[in-house]
């Protein structure tokens, strides 16, 4: 006899339960959400792996810089200079090296340009805190005029606060000993046409004057002074010790003679070519490894081959002014592996002998860019909205949105799938416990009924 209603034994409804929708969902889930997954992981290597080809590009368009024809912040390679010095009476600088002329400079100071200075007599902490209330303090001076300060009700603080929010003075009260202040007063500048004139009844009772007119030597400590000096002959009388000629900053430290000698400087031109060169090298290989490697995590490698091409299109051209000129003429080679070389020796010969013909060629003109300046902007192209790798870079990023969408509806469609598995699991349960309990009562009647025979 059967020992259940149709095949179901007893207790079939505790083989409906979570665990077994859990593993129906799991199955369904490697179909359907984890391939999506793992196209989501793809796209991180990838993501990874352009940006390490986007470094190698930075860093070649850095290396190609020096060579650019509109170079922003600083020299080409061809318009470098060296300088060298002997003396300290003075220090050099300058803030546009092409504008330096080539040769020596000489430079002799005969006086440092100064502030004026003016203290007050010693006061005690008591006195510098109370009132001073000694009438009017004047101070003139070329640029300020005549100012009046009223010391009826101000401190020594305050006079000073006061006089320093006027424009060319300044005010401080500097404690000088023990238990000994003074109220100095400067000129904000230096120079004699800075130069202070104090006056006034505060004047005298604070010393600054004798008899409210005349200076009192001992507390004009530092008189106003312009710098004086020859550069290269010609006398300079000026209120700064900072002078600029020709391009040169000069800046006065102390009385004596110094020189500067400017000479051009071409040593670096090779390492600057050689760093270009290996920078190339460095991206062409990497490009290479990802081309022609199945495994690589790169989907659009005809994109990624596509930079070398842009690059090598632009190398292998011809420039100048008459449009004579390649690298190949001046010592740069192409290597077997696809990067290039640089034959020293013809090099640095161009170098020494032919600076003309590397700068045409490099450099060009406004109306006839050079190499190193259509490298450079060929290069800032790819970067920018609809460059290839701007486009490269956004087009993964779609994709990896894309991807993110679709496994957030998988997981959404799954679960409510197997929520609804779930309710439907709940009432066949229910189904087949009554259905096993109407068979246990008829199951019981059959029995009852047999064994009476």
């Amino acid at each position: 006899m059967a020992n259940g209603v149709l095949g179901l034994g007893s207790g079939q409804a505790s083989a409906l339960n979570s665990d077994l929708i859990d593993k129906l969902k799991t199955a369904e889930r490697k179909s359907t959400v984890e391939p999506i997954e793992t196209k989501i992981t793809k796209i991180g290597t990838e993501r990874e792996t352009f940006t390490t080809i986007e470094e190698k590009v930075t860093a070649l368009l850095d290396a190609i810089k020096p060579f650019d024809l509109f170079v922003s912040g600083g020299v080409t390679a061809f318009e470098q200079k060296i300088a060298t010095t002997s003396g300290d009476s003075v220090t050099f600088d300058a803030a546009d090296i092409k504008a330096l002329n080539k040769g020596t400079t000489n430079v002799d100071v005969t006086q440092l340009a100064q502030k004026d200075v003016y203290q007050s007599n010693n006061v005690n902490a008591t006195t510098k805190d109370a009132v001073i209330g000694a009438g009017t303090l004047t101070i003139s001076s070329i640029t300020s005029g005549s100012i009046d300060f009223d010391t009826t009700n101000k401190t020594y603080q305050q006079l000073a606060t006061e006089i320093t929010a006027k424009s060319g003075m300044n005010a401080t009260v500097e404690q000088v000993g023990t238990d000994s202040f003074r109220l100095v007063i400067k000129s904000e500048e230096s120079g004699v046409d800075n130069k202070l004139t104090i006056s006034g009844a505060a004047s005298q009772a604070l010393g600054y004057t004798t008899d409210g007119t005349t200076v009192d030597t001992t507390n004009h400590i530092l008189d106003a002074k312009n710098m004086i000096s020859k550069v290269d002959g010609v006398e300079y009388n000026v209120s700064s010790n900072s002078i600029t000629v020709d391009g040169l900053k000069i800046t006065a430290n102390k009385i004596g003679a110094s020189s500067i000698n400017i000479v051009e400087d071409n040593t670096q031109v090779e390492t600057q070519m050689q760093n270009f060169v290996t920078k190339y090298n460095e991206l062409v290989a990497m490009v290479d490894s990802e081309v022609f490697n199945a495994d690589s995590a790169i989907s659009d490698k005809s994109s990624i081959k596509n930079i070398i091409t842009q690059l090598k299109d632009k190398l292998f051209g011809s420039y100048g002014s008459s449009n004579d000129k390649s690298v190949f003429n001046y010592g740069i080679e192409l290597a077997k592996d696809g990067g290039l070389s640089i034959d020293s020796t013809k090099f640095n010969d161009a170098v020494q002998n032919n600076m003309s013909g590397l700068k045409d060629l490099f450099l060009g003109a406004a109306e006839n860019k050079g190499l190193g300046t259509i490298l450079k902007e060929t290069i800032d192209n790819m970067k920018y909205t609809g460059g290839l790798l701007y486009t490269y870079g956004s087009e993964m990023i779609n994709r990896e949105a894309t991807l993110n969408d679709e496994k957030t509806k998988a997981e959404k469609a799954l679960d409510a799938k197997y929520e609804q598995l779930s309710l439907q699991f709940s009432s066949y349960g229910a189904i087949i416990n009554q259905m096993e309990s109407s068979f246990s009562g008829l199951k019981m009647l059959i029995q009852q009924s047999t064994s009476g025979n």
